[in-house]
């Protein structure tokens, strides 16, 4: 039996509509009513789904799923895909946290050029900032989400999210600094001073704004200081001093340095 084009649009429709209907019922014990006319419209489908969001958030899924599988080329599909990704989001738990980041990237990838890829971006590094720990417990989470926040500047720079990723990435930096000195004084106190310089040469070199940079100097410092290696100490004592003149440890430092002074003047007495 011949069938027209018009005939065999309206039985796709309608097949969607079917399938559309049976995921929602199996999602959802409430009601639903879908109307062919809805399942045929890319903007009509996408508002319905819009409008489920503070609802039924499975269900607003399921119809913004079906905007982006019928009409995969239109406009209203990009619309549904960051949509799931922020339903997600905003769910703010762990296991949505991962779904977030997941579907988040795969609207970068489906939709590199649009104008929400550098939101998508900054989203996906949030996801893992939102989740990181304090200074003193595991810091992977903070350095994924300091990757990610760079991604956002060197991919997007002239973005308003590269803006807030720079602020982000001070405070990702500041608290990976801070985890990094917690353990390189620990490492201090028990008079494991090589592990304390490696430490404290790391934040020097990796994280240079560091607020507590006065620290780091004078541990650095009397770490070699204590390894009985003056010389490598010197610079570092003088640096403190030199630059955070009212810091509590300055005269610690000065003290330091009298003592490589007077030892210096004693070894050139000596025959």
């Amino acid at each position: 039996m011949h069938m027209t084009n018009k005939t065999l649009k309206i039985l796709k429709v309608a097949a969607a509509c079917s399938v559309l209907l049976g995921a929602v019922s199996a999602c959802s014990h409430k009601a639903a009513t879908i109307t062919p006319e809805i399942a045929g419209s890319d903007e009509q489908l996408y508002k319905l789904g819009e409008s489920q969001l503070k609802k039924d958030v499975e269900k607003a899924r399921i119809y913004l799923r079906q905007v982006i599988d019928s009409f995969p080329k239109s406009f209203y599909a990009q619309r549904a895909k960051l949509a799931i990704a922020n339903s997600y989001f905003e769910s703010g738990d762990e296991a949505s946290m991962i779904l977030a980041a997941a579907e988040y990237r795969d609207f970068i990838h489906s939709y590199p050029f649009s104008p929400s890829a550098a939101f998508a971006q900054h989203r996906i590094a949030l996801t893992f900032f939102e989740k990181a720990l304090k200074p003193g417990r595991d810091q992977t989470k903070t350095q994924q989400a300091l990757d990610e926040f760079k991604k956002v500047v060197t991919d997007y720079p002239l973005s308003d999210e590269a803006k807030l990723s720079q602020a982000k990435i001070r405070q990702c930096e500041e608290r990976l600094a801070e985890n990094n000195f917690n353990i390189a004084r620990h490492y201090y106190r028990s008079k494991a001073y090589k592990a304390s310089i490696s430490r404290l040469t790391e934040i020097l070199t990796t994280y240079p704004s560091y607020s507590h940079m006065d620290m780091v100097y004078f541990f650095l410092a009397d770490s070699y200081f204590l390894s009985n290696k003056p010389q490598e100490a010197f610079p570092f004592f003088t640096k403190l001093i030199s630059d955070f003149p009212k810091s509590s440890y300055a005269d610690d430092a000065s003290d330091r340095l009298k003592k490589i002074e007077a030892a210096k003047s004693k070894a050139k007495k000596q025959p």
